[in-house]
């Protein structure tokens, strides 16, 4: 029988559910409070967290990305929704951003994500794990004045990240201590190898038992003053008392804002930044993928672009992929976009029929999830791994973090790539190998030549070679005249290994060094899996 690396669709609904919960879970705060940051109706978060889940992810090809609100599109929309006017105003702007991502889409700009140095994806996995830890600590700790969601240095209250830990310290909630220290204690016990040997962890995972403990401690501090907790320490998403009430919070655009040249100014910016986020995200969904699978990009963003059309269309912010949620997918066992259609489902779901129930989880239990979630993402062996990889690698890893860490995404992205690109200017450009589809032969191997030197901009011709080799094949992949070979090349022909065997391709590697790099790059794989 002909191995195939696809799936369906409920191929694998035993383990896409329960990750999908945990989705749901970590995506309930996070929408709203990307909503409070972005100065937009808290509802609006939740619409396009349904519009991320069911409209993007049915669209998409992406097996383990989630979409939904980003934090790094907050500045943008609340400085927007000013400049406009009203939100109303604004959503015009979101429905033609999502157009203009379509026409991304289509022109095949999607490529740029192809361009992106491994170490610089890495460094933002890593670095978005230090901020996932160092933003939930004081929500652990019951101090819940910065909104969840918000992933920047300077913070809307006037503090940073770092001053924020020193008033959390000032103000601990007792109860929400407690909830996050029983929630860790779940997490942790979970992830010991004998738990995992249970079969009925399979079903009921480490995520839910803690969210559903501290729910349940919740209730049992209501009458104790001293550790019951406010309404700032829970979920706090709007309840309604009807249907009617319900589908009021559905808003339309103002369609006379079409013919305004400030809104589509507004959207080219939405479109741009959310298309890169996007892009960044699935490029890290892709790495933290056991079964190395390549999303295509250009088809993300034209999926991008109708969920933005249509979250503007009835009043809600504008999505992009986004990694948190991503990185939650993968660690609960997400195997298809089952998992992130049905977080969409759920929230959709649980906002019309049990809004008060989801108003009795304390964010000190989220705060417990997503502190394993960032660990993961950051754990001291991914550093050791990455050291071993060079230092050009290194050093762009590093500086990539303490750019996320200190001032945001985009610009951490962009000091990487700055640093990462200086290095690779060393080296001389020449084309990387030699492949004509037209000479392949049937019956006969597949012959690809690698020249002298081969950097990480010529990842994008490895992916599409790659993508053109047809299943049931021998390939020889024949390194013997190369002298100097990316560090992302090396991990592409490694990630090119494991994709062959879904495929029933035989791959042969000649004149490669049988060194240690080989080994760090499957250690290195076998970390930001975990």
């Amino acid at each position: 029988m002909k191995k195939t690396g696809n799936h369906g669709l409920f191929d694998h609904i035993g383990s896409d559910l329960p990750a999908s919960l945990v989705v749901f879970l970590v995506a309930v705060p996070l929408c709203l409070g990307i909503a409070l940051a972005s100065g937009a109706p808290l509802f609006s978060g939740i619409i396009a967290g349904i519009v991320g889940g069911i409209v993007v992810a049915s669209i998409s090809r992406s097996q383990l990305g989630v979409s939904g609100p980003a934090a790094g599109l907050a500045v943008i929309v609340l400085t927007a929704i000013g400049d406009m006017g009203s939100f109303e105003n604004f959503l015009a702007a979101v429905v033609i951003a999502g157009i203009f991502q379509v026409l991304l889409g289509i022109f095949k700009t999607g490529v740029f994500a192809y361009y992106l140095p491994s170490s610089v994806i890495k460094g933002m996995l890593s670095g978005i794990g230090v901020i996932i830890i160092l933003k939930q600590i004081p929500h652990a700790f019951g101090y819940d004045l910065d909104p969840e969601g918000d992933m920047g240095f300077i913070q809307p209250d006037g503090h940073n990240t770092f001053s924020e830990l020193f008033y959390a310290w000032e103000n601990i909630t007792p109860g929400a201590m407690i909830i996050s220290i029983v929630g860790l204690a779940i997490l942790l016990l979970w992830e010991r190898p004998f738990m995992k040997k249970l079969s009925f962890t399979k079903i009921l995972n480490g995520p839910l038992l803690a969210v559903a403990a501290g729910v349940g401690l919740n209730l049992l501090f209501e009458n104790m003053p001293y550790f019951s907790l406010h309404g700032e320490h829970v979920v706090s998403i709007p309840v309604t008392a009807s249907i009617g009430e319900f589908l009021d919070q559905f808003t339309s655009p103002n369609f006379a804002m079409f013919a305004q040249k400030k809104t589509y100014m507004v959207a080219l910016t939405i479109a741009i930044v959310a298309s890169i986020e996007t892009l960044l995200s699935v490029e890290a969904a892709d790495k933290m993928d056991p079964e190395r699978r390549i999303t295509p990009t250009n088809r993300e963003l034209i999926a991008q672009g109708i969920g933005n059309s249509v979250s503007g269309l009835i009043g809600g912010l504008p999505v992009t992929q986004v990694i948190v949620r991503s990185s939650a997918n993968v660690q609960s066992g997400g195997k298809t976009r089952l998992s992130a259609i049905s977080h969409g489902v759920l929230l959709l779901v649980c906002a019309i029929a049990i809004p008060h129930i989801l108003n009795l989880i304390p964010l000190a239990s989220l705060a417990a999830v997503l502190l394993v979630v960032g660990y993961k993402l950051v754990k001291p062996s991914i550093f050791k791994a990455m050291y071993k990889t060079g230092h050009s690698q290194f050093y762009s890893y590093i500086i990539t973090i303490l750019g996320i860490v200190f001032t945001d995404l985009l610009t951490g992205i962009g000091v990487g790539m700055i640093v990462a690109v200086v290095f690779i200017l060393w080296n001389n450009f020449k084309t990387p190998y030699h492949f004509d589809p037209k000479e392949v032969k049937e019956g006969e191997p597949i012959k690809i030549e690698l020249s002298e030197d081969v950097s990480f901009l010529n990842k994008a011709g490895f992916i599409k070679t790659f993508g053109l080799l047809p299943e049931n094949s021998h390939v020889i992949i024949d390194a013997t005249r190369t002298q100097d070979i990316h560090w992302d090349v090396l991990e592409l022909i490694e990630d090119f290994k494991i994709n062959a065997q879904s495929k029933n391709i035989q791959l042969e590697l000649v004149g490669f060094k049988e060194d240690e790099s080989h080994n760090v790059v499957d250690t290195l794989h076998a970390h930001v899996q975990k």
